[in-house]
């Protein structure tokens, strides 16, 4: 395959995964949690490289679990000792990412990744780290790594389906016909965590935030049910990798950030013009429903 491909099909599995899990934080109202686990995974990261002294191998994953997890738990901690759940947040993003930039200051400066790399990814250099088998070359690695990922979500969701389903809408619910709404919680906290972490190397924070969010986001505002939810976040997302990619070839920027700004365009399109939820259908219905009240009001 070409350069320009490789790089279109990392970009749409990144969005396809992290759409995937973004739905249903959206309904949960959990979006700035995906954006501080998003960071926080950096000090998984540098704690896996710690630990096995490569970049290669399970053990960046299970750091960035690990971390993941630890977020959404202290985050929790905090929010049922009485702090603001948007302060939690805050206050557990902004230490974990710091304490992470230190090690990865002090203790991993002779390796290929910093800050700069963390929040912007390397997109551009995914088609030459290939996966080679039996001398064959197979593909970039991270596509092999975002590609399982993906299919670990999609099984998940598939088992899972009905009780994500409830659990996000109806929370009490679950918890009174017997679903163990915790448990699903920390799934989704690691599927949240995997997500990351697999799109981080390539993409970087920026992207892998806007693509938990906004295509989500948009799709919310095009569809009441969660399965069409699902598939137009997905598809946006999409659109939104490969529009952007063409966009920073056309402008000479930032890949990684010409794609999030195509998800921004498209939701900002959704906001406008969304045939229900739309500012500006809200704006044709609370107009007509003027006119009703005062032909009403003559009529009487």
């Amino acid at each position: 395959m070409t350069y320009d491909l490789w790089i279109i099909i990392t970009g749409s599995l990144v969005a396809v995964t992290c759409s995937m899990v973004g739905c249903f934080l959206i309904l949960r109202k959990m979006a700035m949690l995906a954006d501080a686990i998003s960071h926080t995974v950096l000090l998984g990261i540098v704690g896996g490289y710690l630990v096995s002294r490569s970049l290669e191998g399970p053990s960046l994953l299970i750091g960035a679990v690990v971390v993941g997890l630890l977020t959404a738990l202290f985050v929790q901690l905090l929010s049922g000792k009485g702090v603001q759940a948007d302060a939690a947040i805050g206050v557990v993003f902004t230490f974990l990412f710091a304490v992470g930039v230190i090690l990865l200051s002090v203790f991993a400066g002779n390796i290929h990744l910093d800050v700069d790399h963390a929040l912007m990814g390397e997109i551009t250099f995914i088609p030459w780290d290939t996966f080679e088998w039996n001398g064959m070359e197979l593909g970039p690695k991270a596509v092999w790594l975002l590609l399982f990922v993906f299919l670990v979500n999609l099984l998940i969701i598939s088992l899972c389906y009905k009780e994500f389903k409830i659990s996000s809408f109806d929370p009490e619910m679950a918890v009174a016909i017997g679903i163990p709404v915790l448990l699903l919680h920390y799934l989704q906290m690691g599927m949240l965590s995997i997500t990351t972490v697999a799109s981080f190397d390539s993409v970087g924070a920026i992207l892998v935030v806007a693509m938990l969010i906004v295509p989500a986001s948009t799709a919310y505002l095009l569809t009441d049910k969660l399965l069409s939810m699902l598939f137009i976040s997905a598809s946006i997302g999409v659109i939104s990798a490969i529009s952007g990619y063409y966009l920073a070839t056309l402008l000479n920027v930032s890949i990684s950030g010409a794609m999030a700004t195509s998800t921004g365009i498209l939701f900002t399109l959704a906001f406008l013009f969304s045939p229900k939820h739309g500012y500006l259908a809200k704006k044709r219905a609370q107009r007509n429903f003027v006119k009703e009240a005062a032909v009403d009001g003559e009529n009487n």
